[in-house]
């Protein structure tokens, strides 16, 4: 490790490399797993269905979360941003847009499942290319408003990586973090919600449950809601009173969700598992008649 640089303050050595170690295997596991997905709908034609395009999706953002902990992990080895400031709004950008791109493929998936088990019908691909454009355009309106002053990208307490800033708190914070809170986070975890409660309904109903209805939702909130909560908290609260080791936490869980979503949306899906074992294998399995159906 470069010992040139001083330790960002309220973190030992040992705190620095622990981070950036974290952020490297999340990082790098995450974006193995996920090109995995990318590539195996690209090659396997079975794959390629309007449903399975939402899982694609979901794992191309989350290759852009990785990349983006990749970069912060090797900022970390080095105990500074090499980038400069613009550098620094680039990364908070592109963090930002690939999250809550992320956020909103998860919600999609599950209003897709909601109609593949409960009304019966399928996802055409005019109106998947459409929701697929129009969450990017949306999320990229959300996470370009800081670059032009309505919110603000600044350095994470570790001080290697770039985020929205929290420390103000102040009016422009808050004008920003709530409508921006509920368009990309609230929403869906309301529609995650109550799609996946229709669907353990009507898998009760039939008696037919094909996959666990309360792991989507668990998940997103795991991964995602100790972000929201600091997020909120810093429109009450000074968050500069909360230890900068405290305040990472909620980043570092964050950047877990592109491996949960893996083995959630992918591996948990029979279909695309067995268009993942046909493309490492040469094998090609069985498929189930319906499509997204789960372990």
């Amino acid at each position: 490790m470069v010992t040139s640089y001083p330790l960002p303050e309220g973190f030992s050595e040992l705190d620095v490399f622990s981070l950036g170690s974290c952020l490297l295997v999340e990082g790098f596991l995450g974006f193995i797993l996920n090109a995995v997905t990318v590539v195996a709908f690209l090659k396997i034609r079975d794959l390629r269905t309007p449903s399975n395009f939402l899982v694609f999706a979901l794992a191309l953002a989350d290759m852009g979360i990785c990349l983006n902990a990749t970069i912060a992990a090797f900022s970390s080895f080095l105990r500074y941003w090499p980038y400069g400031s613009e550098g620094c709004q680039t990364h908070g950008f592109h963090g930002f847009l690939t999250a809550l791109s992320s956020i909103h493929f998860i919600a999609a998936i599950a209003w897709d499942r909601y109609h593949q088990y409960c009304t019966r019908t399928k996802l055409q691909w005019s109106r998947v290319i459409s929701l697929a454009v129009f969450i990017w355009l949306f999320t990229a309106f959300w996470a370009a408003m800081p670059l032009i002053g309505w919110g603000e990208y600044d350095y994470e307490p570790l001080r290697t990586c770039c985020t929205l800033d929290i420390s103000k708190g102040d009016r422009n914070y808050v004008s920003y973090v709530i409508p921006m809170a509920i368009c990309n986070m609230g929403i869906q975890v309301f529609i995650v919600m109550s799609c996946y409660k229709s669907i353990d309904k009507k898998f009760k109903k039939t008696g037919q449950e094909r996959f666990n209805c309360s792991t989507p939702l668990k998940t997103l909130l795991f991964c995602w809601g100790p972000y929201g909560i600091l997020a909120f908290y810093a429109t009450v609260q000074n968050a500069n009173l909360l230890s900068p080791k405290l305040k990472m936490i909620a980043p570092i869980v964050a950047k877990t969700s592109p491996i949960f979503n893996v083995f959630v949306y992918a591996l948990g899906n029979e279909n695309y598992r067995g268009g993942i074992w046909q493309l490492l294998t040469g094998q090609k399995i069985a498929t189930p008649s319906i499509e997204n159906k789960s372990k």
